[in-house]
């Protein structure tokens, strides 16, 4: 069995993590963290069947894990994660902490980092694209939701070099869960409720960097991401619309067979067919990435259109399925396709 830690464990993403545990048949809970709740059984911070009792992260058995999940903010997970890989245990971090590459980036983004003799060990876990990275590292940062499928969706086009244009746009929406746990005047019912509202658009977003800094890499060349993110009245589930600008040979067909090809042994990349596009309902409660594309209706215009559930795909159900590659187990291993 391995044995698996969670710190911030009352979050979306720790609740998510413990829900997927219970249904996977090779692991077992070494401990569960909150420094809000520390003393209490889960089920008394939300109404489920866990009664984990949570501990102070700075009480938690780091010899007792095997790997590590961090469900905490970004600057708190670096110390942990440095904490966790020095008393032998592997960490897959949820927060941005290790996601971008250049601490000069991050530094501009997110402040001075926690942990930088870490960053360059980090392998960015986009379970398809590093999937024999991943085998061999003690380190994942896990991707951010709204990166995740678009990423999927344009990698394949961008290493073949079909783009004639560095620009892409990015226009998704995201459930309030998205937002995390704690509440603010935002993701407040009233406000979202009937409602439907965009943040941070154009080039601000914290996960726009993220994107680039990927994109870049696949295409060999910079790559600028104008990035729309909205706030949709759900709990859960991403819809991301792609706009982009391809050499005249790209048809909606052609990238539909390149995305067969390059996902053929990725269970959990779902292309709908021709005519059809992605919608929540394709996604929501699994860890399924759907991908389409459409005509964008001007010459060499394409429209692609991806869909994930953001706890899932683009948090928790990702980072089990890094485990389970981390670990050489079956990558699908309790989780649903």
């Amino acid at each position: 069995m391995i044995r698996a830690g969670i710190f911030g464990a009352t979050g979306y993403t720790g609740h998510e993590l413990l829900r997927i545990f219970r249904a996977h048949p090779q692991i077992k809970t070494a401990f569960a963290s909150s420094t809000t709740y520390a003393g209490q059984p889960f089920s008394e911070v939300y109404p489920c069947p866990y009664d984990d009792l949570l501990i102070a992260p700075e009480d938690a058995p780091l010899d007792a894990a095997d790997v590590v999940f961090l469900c905490t903010p970004h600057g708190a997970s670096a110390p942990y994660a440095a904490r966790a890989l020095e008393a032998g245990a592997k960490v897959i971090d949820l927060s941005a902490d290790f996601r971008l590459r250049d601490l000069k980036v991050y530094a501009e983004w997110y402040g001075e980092h926690g942990a930088p003799s870490y960053t360059s060990k980090a392998v960015y876990g986009l379970s398809e694209i590093y999937r024999q990275e991943l085998v061999r590292c003690d380190l994942v940062a896990n991707p951010g939701c709204y990166p995740t499928g678009p990423l999927l969706a344009l990698y394949p086009l961008l290493e073949r070099g079909a783009l004639v244009s560095e620009r892409i746009i990015v226009d998704a929406a995201s459930g309030t869960s998205g937002a995390g746990a704690k509440p603010s005047l935002k993701t407040h019912f009233c406000n979202v409720h009937d409602n439907y509202s965009a943040y941070k658009v154009g080039h601000s977003h914290r996960h726009t960097p993220e994107m680039e800094q990927e994109l870049t890499r696949a295409a060999g060349s910079a790559v600028r991401v104008t990035f729309c993110p909205h706030l949709l009245p759900i709990a859960r589930g991403i819809l991301s619309t792609v706009y982009v600008t391809v050499a005249p040979d790209w048809t909606p067909e052609r990238l539909t067979s390149l995305w067969q090809a390059r996902y053929a042994d990725a269970p959990f990349v779902n292309i709908l067919p021709d005519g059809n596009l992605a919608s929540l309902a394709h996604v929501v409660n699994t860890n399924r990435c759907a991908l389409s594309v459409s005509d964008g209706g001007a010459p060499c215009e394409l429209v692609i259109v991806t869909a994930i559930d953001n706890l899932l795909k683009g948090a928790s159900g990702q980072a089990v399925q890094n485990m389970n590659l981390m670990f050489g187990l079956d990558e699908t291993l309790g989780l649903i396709a």
